[in-house]
């Protein structure tokens, strides 16, 4: 196996644990939807993204906007491995007020690394259109990576901003759906359908795939590619498990909101290969 893709399994993996830890000890939910999504933070954060965590706010910097708010937890432990702050201000966060390490982004100023605040779900993929056109106006090349929920893809502004992306041509601009199939309360497709999904991206001018999201090799292939050539915006649609890693929580929705126990972290722990 290609030692990058080595090193990726594997700092997913630590992720994956520190995640958990985390959310036992400061009771913070949402653990199936950051388990996720972790490998495909994990690939853009130390790979993809060009980005320096001792110089956060270069204007050259690609941004990462992490559309799907909730899943927060996950992205505050990828910019602490990444060096953004210290892994013991994140562990000894207590969640009651006196951090900024809550259950979804916080504002810019008040974290270094995260580009805008998230949460109510359909904003991040217009906020980074709207930088994208920015940086059209400025002359600057960065590339903005877009992370949507399957369930958040039943928002209208969503598709409002698809349509602006597809007509203005944004080629630096990139979306990935966690299509992890389940949404609060139940089955994605039986809360809202999606399908077609990939066809409806690319009727609205996009260049659109359709991936393993735990699949390393085919992650780093496609964003390594960006812009692709074809002049459009691309949709990277990520089939995932949610809850992928510990086979307990794995496609469990209860762990949307459940916290573990320090017995099920163990169990985690142990499966991880980390205990």
């Amino acid at each position: 196996m290609d030692d990058k893709i080595v090193y990726l399994k594997s700092t997913a993996n630590l992720l994956r644990d520190r995640i958990i830890e985390r959310s036992h000890r400061t009771k913070t939910p949402h653990l199936g939807s950051c388990l996720s999504c972790i490998d495909i933070l994990t690939v853009l954060y130390f790979h993809i993204l060009k980005v320096d965590p001792k110089n956060p706010r270069d204007e050259h910097r690609d941004r990462f906007i992490l559309s799907k708010g909730h899943g927060a937890p996950a992205l505050f432990q990828v910019l602490a491995l990444k060096g953004y702050f210290s892994e013991q201000r994140l562990f000894d966060s207590d969640h009651d007020g006196k951090d900024v390490f809550g259950e979804h982004p916080p504002s810019p100023s008040h974290l270094p690394g995260i580009e805008a605040a998230t949460g109510s779900l359909g904003h991040g993929l217009p906020i980074g259109l709207g930088m994208l056109l920015a940086a059209r106006m400025r002359g600057l090349s960065y590339r903005v990576f877009a992370l949507l929920g399957d369930g958040e893809c039943n928002e209208g502004t969503i598709w409002e901003a698809a349509l602006l992306a597809g007509k203005h041509k944004l080629e630096n601009l990139v979306v990935i759906v966690d299509f992890n199939k389940w949404q609060a309360t139940d089955r994605s497709e039986d809360v809202m359908e999606l399908a077609p999904f990939k066809d409806k991206w690319t009727a609205f001018g996009w260049s659109a795939f359709e991936i393993d999201g735990h699949d390393f090799d085919a992650l780093t292939n496609l964003l390594e590619k960006v812009p692709n050539g074809t002049g459009k915006p691309v949709a990277i649609i990520a089939h995932t498990v949610k809850g992928k890693g510990v086979s307990f929580m794995e496609d469990d929705n209860n762990w949307h909101y459940r916290i573990p126990n320090q017995v099920e972290v163990m169990q985690a722990k142990q499966e991880l290969g980390l205990a």
